[in-house]
């Protein structure tokens, strides 16, 4: 997948100042770790780091289109262009001669033929940067889920951008500072497009691009979800979702380095693996790679269902004759300070859900020692209508979002933790209010649809695929390439998107069940303990041995007064902590506002974050 970095300043020689390019590209390391690379013109330096997985000798970065005297453009790429062979084969026709093999000189040839609109054109999952020499200008282009990452940051004299916020931080111009915005956004459940957090700092949306030239920057957006009506009948489409399926996994298994499929045991993420067996065999290409999480220190419900996942997860490999790894994961595991710190680094930002984070990384560790590529199940659930607040009427008639409805305690505890002035000014439950009406106004359905209530389903959705589904994007991206891995997702592929968006929700609940049209489509090459599993939701640890540990750690933060967060704990909290130690955060203490305090304290410390409320 790679990490690209970059800097364009129109009142400097950008070339001079080699040494902050290089720092910038340097904090990509992880992301890329087999080649580096950094370009330079008058006012712009573009920098590489680059994981290869297709066209391994020749597809080296930046690339430079030069013919005749000079760069004519300039590319620093992230991503994969599944449907590059097509692309070039075209580009061929039309005259275009090609060095290399990879799918980042048809990129860089595409937008030489069709100019800024070429983005169109691409099918897969994306972020790059082209400097076009001629125009003096940057164009950035994040594919249409915005599944792999890409921020920038404008200045008065250009731009600086890279594939996580590490990159910017590393340029001597920018400061980092949190404001309100950007704390409403780490403790609000509502991830909002475009925000980073960071004040001065944006995350360019999915489906957009970024125009930058002398006279400033400008956001374009290039694809959206938009409202239409579904022709065809219940046969078909359940047929459409198998074809497109089967095209979109063969596409995605096209690599030059061993892949495998993430395995978890349930029906996304077995029917990605299923196909990939079928079609890994039809190819000649002998059994494929699959790997999950087993026995996790569980206990209670979520427990005995996450014990079950690599249960299912056997049946299904031994089912498709898939070559199977486990990873056990113990509580303690999860809890290790330098495990921890590591994921901070990785994701930049303060997280709520610090196990999970933390169990993919280990995870993504395993699978890195067999494999660079990696099919994944996320978007299923988005897709196909898999969660309970997708399909329950009380929550999908909600005035908010669903998730926030359903009763999530996402961060129940910030009551205790923070002073009520602070609370007061962020109004979190306004924010997220605000955020939602923003939301369900970008497709209009009630305009588009007569029945209200469908419209409501297709709000639904696409909250659910533009809001709930970048988290986990996020989330994904960065822990699988903190370890050198690529993880692709082939339910976010648009044309599937696009496809399943507009079903009515009666027919993708078809038969009574979550992922009717899936669960039908894919019957066929899945055992029957699979295909009628009940959805189970990823397992996260409930050992309480992990809550206490976690209690011990932020009683000590509050306790010293040495946190950045110490002006902003409220006095009752301070002073029960002297009472009473740990003890006085068992009381209506949400995991995730113990996890995200934490990380907080540790990321305003080591990024060192300047707090301006």
């Amino acid at each position: 997948m790679c990490g690209i970095a970059g800097w364009v300043d129109y009142s400097r020689d950008v070339a001079r100042y080699q040494d902050i390019a290089e720092a910038m590209t340097v904090t990509m390391a992880r992301r890329g770790p087999d080649a580096t690379g950094t370009w330079y013109g008058r006012h712009v330096a573009l920098g590489h780091r680059r994981l290869s997985v297709i066209d391994l000798e020749g597809g080296c970065q930046p690339m430079a289109a030069d013919e005749g005297p000079g760069a004519r453009a300039a590319l620093t790429y992230s991503g994969e262009t599944y449907n590059f062979e097509r692309l070039r084969a075209e580009l061929a026709a039309l005259g275009h001669r090609f060095r290399t093999r990879s799918d980042t000189e048809v990129v860089l040839r595409a937008y030489l033929q069709w100019g800024p609109g070429f983005a169109t054109r691409l099918e897969g999952i994306y972020a790059f940067a082209i400097w076009d020499a001629d125009r003096e200008e940057l164009l950035l282009v994040r594919d249409r889920m915005g599944v792999k990452p890409l921020y920038y940051a404008t200045t008065p004299t250009g731009v600086l951008f890279g594939s996580e916020p590490k990159a910017i931080l590393a340029h001597p111009d920018f400061k980092a500072v949190l404001d309100a915005d950007g704390l409403r956004d780490v403790l609000s459940v509502a991830k909002v497009p475009g925000r980073a957090v960071f004040r001065g700092m944006r995350e360019l949306p999915g489906g957009c691009t970024l125009r930058v030239s002398r006279s400033g920057a400008r956001e374009e957006r290039y694809w959206q979800l938009r409202v239409a009506e579904h022709t065809d009948s219940l046969e078909q489409t359940i047929g459409t979702v198998r074809g497109l399926l089967e095209t979109v996994v063969t596409e995605q298994m096209v690599a030059d380095v061993p892949l495998c499929t993430l395995l978890s045991g349930g029906l996304d993420s077995s029917s990605l693996t299923a196909l990939a067996a079928r079609i890994s065999t039809a190819q000649g290409g002998g059994r494929i790679r699959s790997c999950s999480v087993s026995d996790p220190d569980l206990d209670g419900t979520a427990g005995r269902a996450a014990n079950e996942d690599h249960i299912y997860a056997r049946i299904l490999a031994e089912h498709v004759g898939s070559l199977h790894s486990e990873l056990p994961l113990k509580a303690p595991d999860l809890l290790d300070p330098a495990l921890r710190a590591s994921v901070l680094t990785a994701y930049d930002l303060p997280i709520a859900k610090g196990d999970e984070h933390a169990s993919l990384h280990l995870l993504f560790r395993l699978v890195r020692q067999h494999s660079t590529v990696a099919l994944s199940g996320e978007c299923g659930d988005e897709v196909f209508g898999g969660y309970r607040w997708q399909r329950e009427p009380d929550t999908v008639f909600s005035p908010t979002f669903p998730w926030v409805h359903e009763g999530r305690a996402a961060y129940q505890g910030n009551d205790v933790l923070f002073a009520p002035d602070l609370l007061a000014k962020l109004d979190l439950a306004a924010y997220e209010r605000d955020s939602h009406s923003a939301a369900v106004a970008e497709i209009s359905a009630h305009e588009h649809l007569a029945d209200p209530a469908e419209a409501r389903y297709r709000e639904v959705t696409y909250l659910a695929l533009t809001r709930h589904a970048q988290v986990l994007f996020d989330r994904k991206d960065r822990m699988s390439m903190a370890c050198g891995l690529e993880v692709r997702v082939p339910f976010a592929d648009h044309r599937l998107v696009e496809y399943t968006f507009n079903v009515p929700w009666a027919m993708k609940s078809f038969d009574g069940r979550e992922k009717s049209l899936l669960r039908a489509a894919m019957r066929d090459l899945l055992p029957e303990a699979v295909a009628q599993r009940i959805k189970t939701p990823y397992p996260s640890i409930r050992a309480e041995a992990y809550d206490r540990t976690l209690r011990e750690r932020l009683a000590g933060t509050v306790r010293t007064g040495e946190s950045r967060l110490a002006p902003f704990f409220s006095e009752q909290l301070k002073k029960a902590v002297a009472r009473e130690g740990a003890a006085a955060l068992e009381r209506g203490m949400s995991r995730a506002a113990l996890e995200t305090t934490l990380q907080l304290h540790e990321w305003l410390s080591g990024y060192d974050v300047e707090v301006v409320l």
